[in-house]
């Protein structure tokens, strides 16, 4: 496994492009099987989870070609609807594949999903919404086993906004008969961005974005081009990146609009933020301003960013509280960076961090349990006194395009070793 090495004290300072976004990829690259043809996607990030997408890609059958940042999938020939399960247990959206499997074919078989331990994440609202779309689902041996002779439209009310069961049902019901309506829908972006794909190659979707979606079935798709649409949870980390350095840099390639939640927070803390023309400037005062923040769905503040403002929070000036909504256990980055010399008290069953913010940070060997918590103690690295070493790599490489390389052109000090 590799592991990042960061002398810490260097300010950032430069222009970065931002690439493509994971979250929005990985359900375009599923809805890619609706079509039986050829789709083509452009401004696709080369990280891990998109590698082991394509490899489940490949795995039912699809012809997928690489050049550079554009991905091209044909799946006219795919014939199998069955992912096996060493694949779906090293992501956890590999559970998207249920939506369009089932529609293709009229049947999936996947197991339970892994990807990062956050604690209990159920996916009782897919299963919920594809049952009253009209799929049979048998949980038998940890594998979920799926059939439908027709999908048919009707309407679904989520007891939650979940991302991945609303993509997974506007996957099932792009090709259903009848009319979809989604109730309590999730709203963020990348909602947005699958149906803007499905839309291009034919459907009839209206509402992403808003609290109710309806998707009117059709009764085929063709093909389409797509721009994956700017990460704007690797934007919001380099932002928090460069105000614990006390830095300047610039991002290119970036959505101010789908960043505002953050952008308030990082100017609440004392940073000035400029946006115009897809670009957003960032300028750190001397010392950061403690704050307050609570994990929201979309368009609050997104939980995917909370485990790097805890870091960034940990050098502010004051007595910050972060209360963590989605995710019951998010907080695994918290004790490694206590072992830096945070200042952080964990109360309502470990859920609000109450962190006290200290001079400085202390380089260790810490450990990253997730994605955004090894991109979290990374930046601690960043602002440390001394040398950190994050293990393993493996975790921050699912999200991130060579986060060393993107640092090290904004002036730190950081290599990745495998």
């Amino acid at each position: 496994m590799g592991e990042y090495h960061i002398i810490g004290g260097r300010r950032l300072s430069g222009e970065i492009a931002v690439h493509g976004s994971k979250n929005a990829i990985l359900p375009i690259l599923a809805a890619c099987v609706l079509n039986a043809g050829e789709s083509r996607l452009t401004n696709c990030p080369n990280i891990s989870d998109t590698l082991h997408t394509i490899d489940i890609l490949k795995e039912i059958g699809c012809t997928v070609k690489c050049e550079g940042s554009t991905i091209t999938v044909n799946s006219a020939m795919a014939d199998r609807f069955e992912v096996s399960e060493n694949l779906v247990r090293k992501m956890r959206s590999s559970i998207i594949f249920l939506g369009s499997l089932l529609t293709r074919f009229g049947a999936a078989k996947v197991s339970y999903p892994g990807g990062c331990v956050l604690g209990l994440r159920p996916i009782d609202q897919h299963l919920k919404g594809l049952r009253m779309l009209g799929a049979t689902i048998n949980d038998a041996h940890g594998f979920l086993n799926c059939t439908a002779t027709r999908l048919a439209g009707t309407d679904i009310s989520l007891d939650f906004p979940s991302v991945g069961a609303t993509q997974n049902i506007i996957l099932a019901a792009t090709l259903a008969e009848g009319t979809t309506i989604i109730n309590n829908a999730a709203k963020e972006p990348e909602i947005v961005e699958l149906t803007t794909f499905l839309n291009a190659m034919g459907a009839d979707i209206t509402g992403a974005g808003e609290s109710t979606i309806k998707i009117r079935g059709v009764n085929r798709l063709h093909d389409a081009e797509h721009r994956i649409m700017p990460d704007r949870i690797v934007a919001g980390t380099y932002l928090t990146a460069a105000a614990m350095t006390r830095g300047d840099i610039t991002l290119t390639n970036v959505s101010d609009i789908n960043l505002r939640p953050v952008i308030a927070k990082l100017t609440e803390a004392g940073c000035t933020i400029n946006t115009k023309g897809g670009k957003i400037r960032l300028i750190a005062p001397p010392k950061l301003n403690a704050i307050q923040l609570k994990t929201q769905p979309h368009p609050g503040f997104p939980t995917d960013l909370q485990p790097q403002f805890a870091a960034m929070l940990s050098v502010a000036d004051g007595i910050s509280i972060i209360e963590e909504t989605v995710f019951e256990a998010r907080n695994k980055h918290v004790p490694e960076l206590c072992r830096m010399g945070a200042n952080i008290l964990q109360v309502n069953n470990m859920r609000t961090s109450i962190i006290e913010g200290v001079p400085y940070l202390n380089g260790s060997n810490v450990i990253s349990h997730d994605l955004r918590g090894g991109a979290a103690l990374i930046l601690a690295g960043l602002a440390a006194d001394g040398k950190t070493i994050v293990n393993p790599s493996s975790h921050v490489t699912r999200g991130y395009e060579s986060i060393e390389a993107d640092l090290r052109s904004l002036g730190a000090t950081i290599i990745h070793t495998t």
